[in-house]
């Protein structure tokens, strides 16, 4: 059974920094694009990072380039955001996301061979 279960959320300031995890299980992903998604209240769910199979090409939204990175681990089956300024309109839930292809945008197309983590709560204080 397929599991992608996120980690490192949580609770901080202004400017400071979090690093999300997420790990997948059930199954090799090594040839998939992952990526993150995040939903703050009230509001729709939005791409925030992804990269490539092999990690050599990653996509950003505009709001967080130059802040956030992603990166994948293939042996590990895991993926990373490393979140810095973070901002109170950082705050959300963010979700990890692995599917099998990317589209021009980066963004991770959803098909029957698309996964999701259950989220992980980033709150950012100002």
């Amino acid at each position: 059974q397929v599991q992608l279960v996120e980690s490192g959320g949580g609770f901080v300031q202004t400017g400071g920094s979090l690093k999300l995890s997420c790990a997948a299980s059930g199954r090799s992903f090594s040839t998939y694009a992952m990526g993150w998604y995040r939903q703050a209240p009230g509001k729709e769910r939005e791409f925030v990072a992804s990269i490539n199979w092999n990690g050599a090409a990653s996509y950003y939204a505009d709001s967080v380039k130059g802040r956030f990175t992603i990166a994948r681990d293939n042996a590990k089956n895991t993926e990373y955001l490393e979140m810095h300024s973070l901002k109170p309109e950082d705050t959300a839930v963010y979700y990890c996301k692995v599917g099998r292809f990317l589209r021009p945008s980066g963004e991770i197309s959803s098909s029957m061979d698309t996964y999701w983590g259950p989220g992980t709560q980033v709150t950012v204080s100002s």
